[in-house]
């Protein structure tokens, strides 16, 4: 009754505000009502195709105002597409018989950088148990990157273009550093932190990381650039030790010299695949091109998330996806009080019988996480709670999870970093050199403590250094009662260092190697539901009403151009810039990852 009367009471909404915006607005709606109706088929004998391009999220992005239009009329607009729809397409797939095989292949880079290795990791696993039907997997592109490789090498064929390459060169992770450019230009930076390892204030203070950031950040790459070689080692039948060989010696191989040491099977141009791929699907060699079907429109197609569910008990899979920052948040942020509000909101629910938090944020505010992990607390003492780590759930994302019946990680999620910072920042010098000054009047000693016309004094220092080693010690009390270990342990691994999944299960901060649908799966059998049971994505996935509805109030759409490499430098840079945004919790203390942990 509950699921009746909310669908009915949005569709009656969605039909009366449209009745108000005329004839246009009406026409888009029946346009697209009728083109959902007919819907996207499978045909028999087709191939699915996966463009390993695409953006893996979590959750389902917001649309703008083209990009809502394009998918409300064409059904397939954006160049993302949500983890659990390739997981579920990939599992479906597999049983259909009208999909005789799977196609892999890179239209381009991901225009956002593409998903981190955790996630990729269960991208793996399915496309693992997909080729494991008997149902072959071709892979075709004429770059192999690292990422698309760290995926294509599952496949049965591997095709590479006569004038590409194969990138076999390891992992890296590149900082920038600001401290000569704020010295430059006079702005000052103080730090008040606890832990050895805990580098998020770094490129502001250094040229160049230190000896203790170096080390956690080498053991982290070295654990993830194993399991890399491991499963490539493991579908391509060769040593790891010769794989190692080549990322030493040749790191990118032209093609003849990736055939010759068994990285693919085949140098082939894109016609002589499709070939291959019509022979596959029984047609002729005249037609242009093979039956196919894309793998977003496969979900839609097959309805991979909505059957037969509404009369079952829910499942509420919760995606906390971003910065932590206080407040409400934006979008692609975690705000504190929305996410707060969300699971407190599911724990008051009768019907949602568990929930499934799934963490892929690198922290943020000390503030916003701890108001979201109270209602983890109060959920965890009415319904199961657990929580998927994807693929990076640290400091910030480390706080919100600790409290969960268990913990999932995959190999090579970072988690960890268990430590604080505050960093202030004044713009005396840059001031006075351009002829501004300040002069202040004060009822106390401190009440001008949070100014930036200063820097702040050594009493004025030490007193937030006192707050941020109160914060730690209750970060270290929070790990120790939720995880059940020696206080003394947490201190030793805490420390603001980085662990990749697998050591973070080493050492007592995560349960199981696992992604998502484990971790749904392990709260279904301790909600002892059985199969009898479905799930719910929150936050929720806006209708095709409300898309229509947000994109004609007015919302830009953004264009999408493929930015030369000066371009995707400076919005690298800008991103790593934009940071400060999030940078708002009342105490100015925050439990964050390092701020430019890419791994290429």
């Amino acid at each position: 009754m509950r699921d009746f009367l909310k669908y009915t009471a949005a569709s009656l909404l969605g039909l009366t505000l449209f009745a108000g915006l005329g004839m246009a607005g009406l026409f888009i709606l029946l346009f697209a009502v009728a083109s959902k109706d007919t819907g996207p088929q499978v045909q028999d004998k087709s191939v699915m195709v996966f463009d390993l391009s695409l953006n893996i999220t979590d959750a389902k992005p917001r649309s703008s105002t083209g990009q809502a239009l394009e998918e409300a009329l064409s059904g397939d607009g954006s160049d993302a597409i949500t983890l659990r729809t390739v997981l579920d397409s990939l599992k479906e797939a597999a049983k259909d018989k009208k999909i005789v095989g799977l196609y892999l292949y890179s239209s381009s880079e991901p225009t956002s950088g593409g998903a981190g290795f955790g996630t990729l990791r269960e991208v793996r696993e399915a496309l693992e148990q997909f080729r494991a039907s008997g149902k072959p997997i071709i892979a075709y592109n004429v770059d192999w990157g690292k990422r698309e490789y760290y995926l294509g090498s599952v496949a049965n064929t591997i095709v590479l273009n006569p004038i590409g390459a194969l990138e076999f060169n390891g992992l890296r992770s590149e900082t920038t550093f600001f401290a000569g450019a704020l010295q430059k230009y006079g702005v000052g930076v103080q730090v008040t932190r606890v832990g050895k390892y805990k580098s998020a204030v770094e490129p502001f203070l250094l040229t160049k990381a230190s000896p203790a950031s170096q080390e956690q950040t080498r053991q982290l790459l070295n654990d993830l650039w194993t399991e890399f070689v491991n499963v490539v080692s493991k579908d391509r039948k060769l040593p790891a030790q010769q794989l190692q060989t080549i990322a030493d010696s040749q790191a990118v191989l032209m093609p003849n010299e990736a055939l010759k040491l068994r990285l693919i099977d085949k140098v082939a141009y894109p016609d002589q695949v499709v070939s291959d791929l019509k022979k596959l699907t029984g047609q002729d060699v005249e037609n242009s091109t093979f039956r196919q079907i894309g793998i977003k429109t496969y979900a839609e197609a097959v309805d991979v998330h909505q059957q037969n569910w509404r009369s079952k008990p829910e499942i509420a899979v919760v995606y906390a996806e971003g910065e932590i920052v206080d407040g409400q948040g934006n979008s692609g942020e975690v705000g504190g009080d929305r996410l707060a509000r969300q699971l407190r909101k599911l724990r008051l629910d009768k019907d949602v019988k568990a929930v499934v938090l799934r963490v892929n944020s690198p922290g943020g505010s000390v503030s916003a996480s701890d108001i979201i992990q109270r209602e983890v607390v109060l959920m965890q003492k009415t319904k199961p709670i657990v929580v998927s780590m994807g693929d990076y759930a640290a400091s910030g994302g480390y706080w919100i999870s600790t409290y969960a019946d268990r913990i999932f990680a995959e190999p090579n999620t970072i988690t960890g970093s268990i430590g604080v910072f505050g960093l202030s920042m004044n713009v005396q010098k840059l001031a006075n050199n351009n002829g501004i000054t300040w002069d202040v009047v004060k009822t106390a000693r401190y009440a001008d403590s949070e100014t930036i016309s200063r820097p702040k004094t050594p009493e004025e220092l030490a007193i937030n250094q006192r707050i941020v080693d109160q914060v730690y010690e209750q970060f270290l009390q929070k790990v120790s009662v939720s995880r059940k270990l020696p206080r003394s342990k947490v201190a030793e691994i805490a420390q603001g260092r980085v662990w990749s999944g697998i050591r973070a299960k080493q050492l007592g901060l995560v349960d199981e190697i696992g992604g998502l649908e484990k971790a749904i799966q392990a709260a279904a059998k301790q909600a002892k539901l059985g199969n009898n049971w479905h799930v719910e994505e929150y936050p929720r996935i806006r209708t095709l009403e409300e898309r229509i509805l947000e994109s004609l109030a007015g919302e830009d759409s953004s264009r999408k151009v493929k930015s030369d490499p000066v371009s995707a430098e400076l919005k690298r840079f800008k991103a790593e810039l934009s940071i400060w945004s999030g940078m708002n919790d009342p105490l100015g203390i925050y439990a964050r990852l390092p701020y430019n942990l890419r791994i290429d």
